[in-house]
């Protein structure tokens, strides 16, 4: 897996340039406002100085008149600027979210099964929607207020130059003591604001896990400790939070401080200039004006810039999860499958260890060819390697050595669209979704209609149960289908296989937690999607599979003996003892 790539600073809201570029001419229009408004807002200071001069201290109420309908005039079009200002930065931080929330989602499920077993499904999650969620308030109203009161403060300091060139080198003077906040503590807000949110993320991670066990959590009555353990991560969220609104606070307080005495002193500056003659009273009130605005805009700007360190958290974490790139992986040279085979299934002395364990071989130098139609058993004890093989197949991992072929072809030349429609794979846990029957059942179909859901429920013999629910095949399963029993969940999925209608069936212990009127059942359905296809069938129940074409018993990572139930029962002795322990009543 890559490496994501490191930024540091502001620098890295640069990295949603790809997702605001397809708006850039809506942001042109935005930009367009926000310079409307913003040139309209400095207007006002003019204005200021005429009211004074030319209205109060020339005595003219015409002029004054006159004035106050421009005010009205300007004040009216800056409202009307400001309107379509906010309308267009709002729709772009909605549209922009969505793009990137999308983005994200599509390349997450793009990531092989390994990725989440080793990253926590609650810090996704949070990546998701928390940081997402952030993102669209930053890019929709924070960095269009930051913008504007960017260019208020640098309109502000032009028109303080225009005004009177002394009290501007006032300004400039202590400015570099403003802005020495914002670097001191600008850096701080930006990491104390990356650990508040996984900080957050760990917090939901847990509750979503004792929430998901709640049963085991109850029956060994833990919910006080559970309680106890809740508040500490909560805590420890709060108190990286608290930190983080202690720095953004005293960076924001420090720029209004050092802003507002810099006004103080030019404004005591400014009245000895008015009383010695050397500027009108008009010219000192647009001064004040223009250096409350500039003011004004470095405090918000400090503000908004700890907002800005915010979003630099959040677009760190969700471009790490754009950087990583998925180890399996469709090729760029694709081979084509032929159609008829007489070998359906090939591996040639294969090994395979898992990420997380790579000193230690799950499979060890596998050998096997499955013809096509063959039904094959896979038995033998908990870790000899059963469904590591399923994994394989269906290339959720890759082989340390050697090669899997399907159709003669090698799987690692196909892509993995071709590869998987070609395999149905029915779970020994299974697995349905927070939707109605005809969802669950369709997953295997997307495009079918609700006919053939229907008779693909007949034959995995869940059409009788399915029309006794509420709503019948409309009716809601709840998360993972909590609704159902075991059984009725376990031919809900094997309805999706039929209706899948696959060349090759794969059977992880489908029976294995079901009670016997349950396991008939499914043991029916299962003949049914078993018929004209090949088969392979993980069993730790030898009854299960005594009648398949040929068994294979496996032990750490190696085929031992294969052959059929007779055969292994004349030839193997751990088959024998597998067999003597099952079927000794």
């Amino acid at each position: 897996m890559n490496q994501p790539q490191q930024h540091s600073g502001l620098k890295i809201l640069f990295g949603l340039w790809p997702f605001l570029k397809p708006y850039r001419w809506v942001l042109v229009a935005a930009a367009c406002a926000l310079l409307f408004t913003a040139g309209l807002n400095l207007s006002l200071g003019q204005g200021i100085r005429l009211v004074v001069d030319e209205g109060f201290i020339n005595g003219s109420l015409e002029k004054l008149n006159n004035i106050l309908l421009l005010f009205f005039i300007v004040i009216t079009l800056m409202a009307a600027g400001t309107f379509i200002r906010f309308y267009l930065v709002t729709w772009i931080g909605e549209r922009v979210t969505a793009d990137l929330r999308q983005s994200v989602f599509n390349h997450l499920i793009t990531l092989e099964p390994n990725y989440f077993e080793t990253n926590r499904s609650g810090e996704l999650m949070s990546r998701l929607t928390t940081d997402t969620t952030l993102l669209q308030s930053i890019i929709g109203s924070s960095m269009s207020f930051a913008l504007r009161s960017f260019l208020l403060m640098i309109g502000g300091l032009i028109m303080l130059l225009i005004t009177n060139i002394k009290l501007t080198l006032v300004v400039f003077g202590v400015l570099p003591i403003v802005m020495l906040p914002i670097l001191i503590f600008g850096k701080r807000v930006r990491k104390l604001s990356r650990d508040s949110q996984d900080s957050v993320a760990d917090v939901g991670t847990y509750a979503g896990e004792i929430l998901q066990q709640i049963k085991t959590v109850q029956s060994y009555t833990q919910e006080k400790n559970e309680r106890t353990s809740f508040t500490g991560e909560v805590e420890k969220a709060f108190s990286v939070a608290r930190r983080r609104i202690i720095n953004r606070g005293m960076l924001t307080s420090f720029v209004m401080l050092f802003a507002f005495a810099a006004i103080g002193l030019m404004i005591y500056i400014g009245a000895t200039d008015v009383l010695q003659g050397n500027m009108t009273g008009g010219e000192l009130a647009s001064f004040v004006f223009y250096a409350v605005l500039v003011a004004g805009g470095v405090a918000a700007v400090s503000e908004v810039l700890g907002e800005l360190q915010r979003a630099a958290g959040a677009t760190e974490r969700l471009l790490e999860l754009l950087s990583v790139t998925p180890t399996i992986a469709s090729p760029k040279t694709v081979t084509k499958m032929h159609e008829e085979t007489e070998n359906h299934l090939q591996l040639e002395k294969v090994s395979f260890s898992y990420p997380s364990r790579p000193d230690t071989l799950a499979l060890s130098n596998i050998s096997l060819t499955i013809k096509r139609g063959e039904t094959v058993a896979i038995v033998g004890t908990s870790g000899a390697g059963k469904s590591t093989l399923f994994e394989l197949l269906l290339r959720f991992y890759d082989p340390v050595s050697g090669n899997i072929k399907i159709n003669d072809a090698n799987i690692n030349a196909l892509t993995l669209s071709t590869l998987r429609e070609q395999i149905a794979w029915v779970p020994q846990q299974p697995i349905l979704f927070s939707s109605d029957v005809y969802h669950n059942i369709r997953y295997g179909k997307p495009n079918a209609t609700n006919e053939e859901v229907i008779a693909a429920a007949k034959l995995a013999h869940a059409n009788d149960f399915i029309e006794q629910l509420p709503d019948k095949y409309n009716s809601f399963l709840g998360e993972n289908g909590v609704r159902l029993s075991g059984g009725q969940k376990q031919r809900i999925v094997i309805a999706r296989a039929i209706l899948n209608d696959p060349n090759i069936l794969l059977l992880d212990e489908a029976t294995s937690a079901l009670d016997a009127k349950s396991e008939h059942w499914v043991q029916q359905a299962l003949q049914d999607l078993m018929r004209n296809r090949t088969t392979l069938i993980i069993a730790h129940r030898l009854a299960t599979v005594v009648h398949a074409d040929r068994i294979l018993l496996m032990d750490n990572g190696k085929i031992i003996a294969q052959g059929s139930h007779k055969e292994l029962l004349a030839s193997s002795e751990f088959y024998q003892k597998l067999a003597s322990l099952q079927f000794s009543h």
